[in-house]
């Protein structure tokens, strides 16, 4: 293996983009692109900060000699915190609509809520303190926006159908009928629409 490899590899377990290397080091993308080809090799400066960046030791960068030092055994995977959040908004999720069915009451809103924004502080702090950040996002991101959209897209769904349909209406985790089937069914075609759009946006953020 050589620096070229060395390098593309680093990047690739650090689970980050040549643009987002590039970035970090100070450098074009078109220059990370080079390093990994082999077409050009960085200068001993960008040698260091890769080095710094990556917690191996310059001699393993040009030389291939000294053992991989990628995540320090201190560090966090936030992968796991992401694992953790996502399982918290589905509980959080699921337990508002059940509350919300047998009780027909505000409070399954309220302690969906609650239990998502937990969920969501996870997450974030997998982010502050973890590595695989990008992994962790994406994992989160793809999954979550089924959840978390929902609750809210419903409370001012069913706000706007109440006050302009001149009834009593309620916070409420789902869309409600109503008097109009019509906006029922363009409420859950609009949260569809939005969640898999928001999904295609991750994946083609992920492979750049």
């Amino acid at each position: 293996m050589n620096i070229a490899n060395r390098i593309q590899t680093l990047r690739k377990r650090r689970g980050i983009s040549q643009e987002e290397l590039a970035d970090k080091i100070g450098v074009s993308r078109q220059a990370v692109s080079k390093w990994e080809s082999g077409q050009s090799f960085p200068d001993i400066e960008k040698i260091i900060l890769l080095s710094d960046y990556f917690k191996v030791t310059t001699d393993y960068l040009l030389k291939g000699i000294e053992p991989i030092a990628d995540t320090p055994k201190n560090e966090f995977d936030a992968r796991i915190f992401s694992i953790l959040g996502t399982v918290l908004n589905f509980i959080g999720f699921v337990t508002a609509i059940v509350i919300w069915i047998e009780r027909q009451t505000a409070i399954s809103v309220a302690i969906g809520v609650v239990i998502m924004a937990i969920g969501c502080m996870c997450f974030t702090i997998g982010q502050l303190i973890g590595d695989n950040n990008k992994t962790a996002f994406f994992i989160f991101g793809i999954v979550n926006i089924w959840f978390l959209s929902l609750i809210p897209i419903s409370c001012v769904f069913n706000a706007i159908q109440g006050i302009s349909g001149g009834y009593w209406w309620t916070l409420a985790p789902i869309p409600q009928v109503g008097n109009s089937i019509i906006a029922y069914m363009i409420c859950w075609i609009g949260y569809f629409l939005i969640c898999i759009i928001f999904d295609i946006a991750m994946i083609k953020r992920i492979k750049r």
